[in-house]
């Protein structure tokens, strides 16, 4: 179903080799054209499986916006943005990361002058340039809900709902969701048609290859001190500590500074310059260990990473595989 030959040097070159199981069932009715509600948690292969179908839907002489996909957080559009790119990188196609935090005017150029091939962002600043007409919906034909129930759970829906009044009715709709909520089900009625669901099994979502293990500290105080006997112990080219809440993230980050550990910290109170220079400075390796939230487990995906320390534990199974991957 895969026709196109830059596409496939695309796939090949980033490393796919056999499809997922939610990439053997969606890929092809997506590129169909039909509405898809796939229930798929982070780690399924599921960011591929759209950006794929989108790619071989695209028309690239085709100088207009064609795609839309939504994420929940700044970090995950960026980090799809990516994955776009770098499978469409032998076809030329055009990908930009339409996310709040950074400049609106800077934006409003590059989406009149450029008007790329698809546009990955977050529901505020997508709908923002919507309604000031910078984004054009005339093309768009495929439009892409990642991780519908976050967004949804976040306050998005109002937002969201407006975006679809702005595309056209008979636009394709491709709904990824790890959870079925009420909120996320009124989505797929309200403005999907008769859409192929596909469920992705709890049992198919593994850590295959990921060597885990846990030490048992019996109180809360004890563990700064067990993590930095760990710190001082592990040989690691790079790794990421996951907490709970952002002013533990803050309170985390003094301790390790204090003992004179090297460490960068990250969570979705920084404005977005900030959170761009961490991430930049993360992925070229110039830090070494980064303190964060699972606001940013989503958006995190770093080759180097060796270790991935859970300080707190997640409140769910979901949340241990996103930070695990």
């Amino acid at each position: 179903m895969i026709s196109k030959e830059s596409l496939l040097r695309g796939i090949y070159a980033t490393g796919f080799e056999k499809p997922s199981a939610i990439q053997q069932r969606a890929i092809i009715p997506a590129i169909k054209g039909y509405d898809v509600i796939a229930q798929a948690q982070s780690g399924t292969g599921k960011t591929a499986t759209f950006a794929i179908s989108i790619l071989q839907q695209l028309e690239i002489e085709l100088k207009e916006t064609q795609a839309l996909v939504l994420a929940p957080t700044r970090e995950l559009a960026q980090q799809i943005q990516k994955v776009i790119l770098a499978l469409g990188d032998y076809m030329g196609a055009t990908c930009h990361a339409c996310i709040g935090g950074t400049n609106v005017r800077n934006e409003m150029q590059k989406l009149q002058a450029e008007a790329p091939h698809i546009v990955v962002g977050t529901p505020g600043r997508v709908f923002d340039m919507l309604n000031r007409r910078y984004l054009s919906p005339k093309w768009i034909k495929m439009f892409v809900l990642d991780e519908a129930d976050e967004m949804l759970s976040r306050g998005f829906k109002d937002q969201i709902y407006e975006i679809f009044q702005k595309l056209s009715t008979n636009i394709q709709v491709v709904l990824l969701s790890a959870t079925m909520p009420t909120d996320v089900l009124e989505v797929t009625k309200k403005f999907m048609r008769d859409p192929i669901r596909i469920l992705v099994k709890k049992e198919e979502l593994t850590l295959e290859g990921i060597k885990q293990f846990y030490i048992n500290v019996e109180r809360e105080e004890w563990k700064l001190d067990t993590l930095c006997d760990l710190y001082e112990t592990l040989t690691i080219t790079q790794a990421v500590i996951f907490l709970n809440t952002r002013r533990k993230v803050d309170w985390l980050t003094e301790k390790m500074h204090a003992r004179d550990f090297t460490v960068s910290a990250l969570h979705g109170d920084m404005d977005q310059k900030e959170r761009d220079v961490i991430m930049r400075e993360f992925r070229s390796g110039s830090s070494r260990v980064l303190i964060t939230t699972d606001l940013l487990a989503r958006g995190i995906d770093v080759q180097q990473v060796s270790l991935v320390i859970n300080y707190d534990l997640p409140t769910n199974r979901e949340n241990y595989i996103h930070r695990s991957r």
